[in-house]
């Protein structure tokens, strides 16, 4: 059995300027430093944080006065950090700067009395965090069927932003759609759709041309892990989302020859790394990177 790597895969930018900035929170401030939610969408990163001293929570009303929090890299709303300063909070934003983009990209199309589309999935921190920032009217729509239900004051004057994690097949779908019902739509001038997650996509086409299985490293409640799930389904090559190493069954690779590995962009290379040593424990014989792509975009953490 030949065990075949995905490249890219792993971290983005986004994700390890998140982490670096809880880090960073904690050696300045000392524990307990609180984080809004999760920092990233990664098991391991939070346990990992968490024996650290971030504390991460579900509501800003469990944060005690005066303390430091942190709002995640999925982003915020107004709303949430109007209702930090209320309950006297110190915070920190850690949203990624490709999300707080788009987040500029719906006070302006509404200023100017767009209608916005939001495609995304409905209940995603981001997504939420995204609507959040509208200040006229904001329509979340995740299915092309959906697109035809839609009541806006003007055809003419529409616009969308997209969830910065979504699939690119998914997407090509429902933005048919909404062109077919609003030729006037207003386009971003590039993708939301950010950059660690296309090229992500884009290796695992690649990657599942040549291998009979495909392992994903990511943790369950990861959009973009998902994502990679789903490229691989829709080309016809098993896929499984793992959280580690220890979720693998052995079941899944009988008679494969070669399995791909790939990691969403929350997940830390040591877990692929305990996947190839499980994978050599269990018969692989070799080991190889395919070609592809590397990224040095890197997004500084700035002052905390």
């Amino acid at each position: 059995m030949e065990l075949v790597l995905a490249k890219p895969r792993g971290f983005c930018a986004g994700v390890k300027r998140a982490i670096t900035i809880v880090s960073q929170a904690l050696e300045k401030h000392g524990a307990p430093v609180y984080v809004l939610h999760e920092i990233v969408h990664n098991t391991h990163v939070i346990r990992d944080l968490a024996g650290k001293g971030a504390v991460f929570v579900e509501t800003l009303e469990e944060v005690p006065t005066g303390s430091v929090v942190i709002f995640s890299a999925h982003g915020v709303s107004r709303a949430v950090v109007d209702r930090a300063a209320e309950l006297g909070l110190q915070t920190i934003d850690a949203t990624c700067p490709l999300v707080s983009r788009v987040h500029r990209r719906v006070m302006l199309l509404n200023k100017i009395g767009y209608d916005v589309l939001v495609l995304g999935h409905r209940g995603h921190p981001e997504v939420e965090g995204t609507c959040g920032y509208a200040t006229g009217a904001v329509h979340i729509v995740s299915q092309p069927g959906e697109v035809a239900k839609l009541r806006v004051a003007d055809p003419q004057r529409v616009g969308y932003v997209t969830q910065t994690t979504l699939s690119l097949d998914d997407t090509r779908d429902l933005l048919a759609a909404i062109r077919r019902r609003f030729p006037a739509i207003s386009e971003p001038e590039r993708t939301d759709i950010c950059y660690a997650t296309t090229n992500r996509q884009n290796a695992v086409r690649r990657l599942v041309r040549e291998v009979d299985v495909l392992l994903v490293v990511g943790s369950r409640n990861s959009s973009n892990s998902n994502r990679l799930r789903e490229v691989a389904d829709l080309r016809g090559i098993k896929a499984y989302l793992i959280d580690s190493a220890a979720e693998i069954d052995p079941s899944w690779l009988a008679g494969a020859k070669r399995v791909g590995v790939t990691a969403g962009a929350s997940a830390p290379e040591l877990l692929v790394s305990e996947v190839v040593e499980w994978m050599r424990e269990h018969g692989a014989s070799s080991v190889r990177e395919m070609e592809g792509k590397d990224e040095n975009v890197e997004f500084p953490p700035g002052a905390i």
